[in-house]
């Protein structure tokens, strides 16, 4: 007779990138245990489930493993405290083992241990063999597949590990390690294995994906790697994320110009514009630089959408500096913008030699500012696509509406389209079977973030 496998389940906090490494590790972790979606376990509504469970219940989790984000301060509290929900759920009896990794432990593997020895083991980020084996599984890696935790129309294709910048403000560098590309050929067949699972769209991600291939090719080969992955038949979309703005390789803006496969689309976090501070940064990089090639990537690619993120507060940005920035993001019309609060990160070059002198409400005050701009911006770009036909896919079917996203939207960052079903299109048709399906809308509406539209063809 077989023996019953334990129940085990991966919750992820932090980044796509963090994702990425749970998938892998799922796919050799699921031969020798039941996994247990996130969704039926770490929502407030499995909590309260779980929280009532005996120790013999069928609804017990035997491993609660956590992959944990220690980049800055507000994912550091989330990530400590997931860690101490998990740990109270094994007093009560709901959980067996709580097993810790991820950057969060890679960062402090000193310090986490003693600041909450009810966690039964803890690894790092860099090597998750050990991990593997403490669970009693084959860090077997050239083999494993994906387990996807995505919409299975969707998935994050992680090419490269760990940076070799320095960013003043960013403790990546120690947490990660080194930059390590990963080869092409083992990236395709990764690709490969996901279309054949039936995943349409590929997110491009790293810590910076324009580095990749230095290392391994002597040259920067994202290019090359982009018309690789395009000749995969299944993938329809392929979209780029983190990149970074130093050196932009060129044949990248060739391939959004021209592979149709290769989305308009740009996640480019850019920082800041002031000289003043981009060298406190030591982004390596100028204002009249980011200038130029924003003016060079939008007259190469039409109707290209850029994704950028901004940090406010950082040490050397005073208000001539900070109302820089707002000009230039009035100057800049990005369709998608993010922001932080500059925190102060210890073992980073700025917490060892810049002064954080910007208080906390004047930071505050500043995003505020930068957000109400950005608000009015996306909502005017938003707008402008009113009455425009475009291809969307379907990412699900909720309250009677559809969720969809067009090329001009990557999915958990930026907005969303909503479609109603009451169309003569849809009569007979179960609105469930159109999720991961590219269908045709016209836009009918827009706010800040999202927009609305209707069914114009399916498939």
């Amino acid at each position: 007779m077989n023996a019953v496998k334990e129940r085990l389940q991966i919750l992820t906090l932090g980044c796509s990138k963090n994702r990425v490494d749970s998938e892998h590790l799922l796919s050799l972790l699921s031969p020798h245990y039941t996994i247990v979606p996130e969704d039926e376990w770490g929502s407030d509504e499995a909590a309260d489930a779980s929280d009532s469970a005996s120790a013999g219940d069928g609804a017990r989790l035997d491993v609660m493993l956590i992959n944990t984000c220690g980049f800055i301060g507000d994912a550091k509290e989330e990530s400590i405290n997931c860690i101490l929900e998990q740990v109270e759920r094994k007093k009560n009896g709901a959980v067996g083992r709580v097993v810790v990794f991820g950057c969060l432990s890679e960062r402090y593997a000193d310090e986490m241990p003693e600041l909450i020895p009810e966690v039964d083991a803890w690894f790092g980020a860099r090597d998750f063999a050990p991990l593997l084996r403490y669970l009693g599984a084959s860090p077997d890696f050239e083999a494993a597949c994906r387990c996807l935790t995505t919409p299975s129309h969707y998935a994050f294709l992680k090419i490269s590990e760990g940076c070799d910048r320095r960013c003043s403000y960013c403790a990546i560098p120690f947490i990660r390690g080194r930059h390590i590309s990963i080869p092409i050929e083992r990236l395709v067949a990764e690709a490969r294995s996901l279309a054949a699972q039936g995943v349409k769209e590929l997110i491009v991600v790293a810590q910076d994906t324009t580095y990749y291939g230095l290392d391994l090719y002597h040259r920067r080969a994202l290019g090359e790697l982009l018309q690789a992955l395009s000749a995969i038949e299944g993938i329809e979309w392929i979209r780029i994320h983190y990149s970074y703005p130093d050196d932009f390789p060129e044949d990248v803006i060739e391939q959004m110009a021209t592979n149709p496969k290769v989305c308009a689309y740009m996640d480019i976090p850019l920082q800041h514009i002031s000289d003043k501070v981009l060298t406190a940064m030591r982004r390596g990089v100028t204002g009249a630089w980011t200038r130029e090639l924003i003016r060079h990537m939008r007259e190469k690619v039409p109707g290209l959408v850029l994704r950028t993120t901004l940090i406010v507060g950082h040490p050397g940005e005073g208000e001539e500096e900070f109302e820089e920035l707002l000009d230039f993001v009035r100057e800049a019309r990005f369709e998608r913008l993010g922001a932080f609060q500059y925190s102060e990160e210890e073992g980073t070059y700025a917490a060892r030699n810049l002064p954080d002198t910007v208080p906390p409400e004047e930071k505050q005050r500043r995003y505020d500012a930068l957000m109400s701009l950005q608000s009015g911006i996306s909502r005017a770009c938003n707008e402008a696509r009113v009455g425009q036909t475009e291809e969307v896919i379907v990412d699900s079917f909720t309250d009677g509406v559809l969720v969809c996203r067009s090329r001009s939207e990557s999915p958990e960052v930026d907005g969303e389209i909503l479609v109603g079903v009451q169309s003569p299109l849809l009569e007979g048709v179960d609105p469930y079977c159109l999720v991961g399906e590219i269908i045709t809308v016209t836009i009918t509406g827009a706010d800040d973030y999202d927009l609305c539209a209707e069914i114009q063809t399916l498939f």
